[in-house]
């Protein structure tokens, strides 16, 4: 583990091997970080907060209590979380908060913004500058404010040649994963 001299780790984190912590990083007591993380400059790490292992968390990024980020997420420069749908400075919301879970192998791209309460599907792909308000597919590219499905990424980080609906296999054009598409759901098969 590696831990720069002007990060803050509050006592009670858990934080493990091979985890890069870098400049004015802040992550409190109750925060719960896997194996091989990097956490880049200026990024703060909320209580009720668990990241899993191999999670790359660019410059500028909160993750804010009541989030979740699955193994293998990467999340992009100055994206954004919330925890509270409707905040007000005078009304105390913090028995309020949403559950926000970010699944294995998501990238969340810069500056995007992912509105508290929802779930973001295996390696879903959300463009730089998306706002993302409603739960997002596993496998799905998301852009735009508010943010719509655009199409298919691969594991890999490809994007699959599907429609957004319906039947078909493709295979992807790195790694030669295959991808079965039924209905509105994409599978990784091989």
């Amino acid at each position: 583990m590696t831990i720069h001299p002007t990060a803050i780790v509050d006592d009670g984190a858990q934080i493990g091997d091979a985890t890069r912590i870098w400049h004015w990083v802040h992550v409190s007591g109750g925060a719960r970080i896997g194996r091989g993380c990097s956490l880049g400059q200026n990024v703060y790490v909320g209580n009720r907060v668990t990241i899993g292992d191999n999670v790359k968390i660019q410059n500028n990024v909160s993750v804010y209590d009541d989030v979740t980020l699955e193994d293998d997420v990467f999340c992009g420069p100055s994206m954004v979380f919330t925890n509270v749908y409707n905040p007000r400075a005078a009304v105390p919301r913090r028995d309020e908060y949403r559950q926000t879970v970010i699944r294995r192998g998501a990238t969340l791209g810069a500056n995007c913004t992912i509105v508290c309460g929802v779930e973001i599907g295996e390696n879903a792909f959300v463009g730089a500058g998306s706002v993302i308000n409603r739960d997002v597919p596993a496998f799905a590219l998301m852009v735009g404010v508010p943010a719509r499905q655009i199409g298919w990424m691969s594991a890999f980080g490809e994007k699959l040649d599907l429609p957004l609906a319906g039947e078909g296999e493709v295979h992807c054009p790195n790694d030669g994963s295959l991808y079965r598409l039924s209905g509105s759901r994409l599978e990784r098969m091989s």
